[in-house]
């Protein structure tokens, strides 16, 4: 966090899969702006921008194999919740 006649609330930088850094999420507090509403448009900005699932997915390694079980698993999930819908 920095403080420089504004607050900006980020996340740590982190590296690329070639060694460049990224900032993954930034939010500037709004003049005005309560910390709370900042937290929360960082919360929203964080989930919209897939971070918490990105983490995940990179906390362990999947075998190629294996992950391409886990893809075909997720895509008959989404077929079946597909047909499911157009039956309602």
């Amino acid at each position: 966090m920095t403080l420089h006649g504004y607050l900006a609330i980020t996340n740590e930088f982190n590296q690329d899969q070639f060694g460049g850094v990224v900032s993954l999420a930034e939010v500037r507090l709004q003049e005005g702006e309560s910390l709370e509403n900042a937290l929360r448009r960082f919360k929203r900005k964080v989930q919209t921008e897939d971070i918490i699932k990105e983490v995940k997915r990179h906390s362990f390694y999947l075998k190629p194999g294996e992950k391409k079980r886990v893809k075909e698993a997720l895509a008959r999930k989404r077929a079946r919740k597909k047909t499911r819908k157009e039956q309602e």
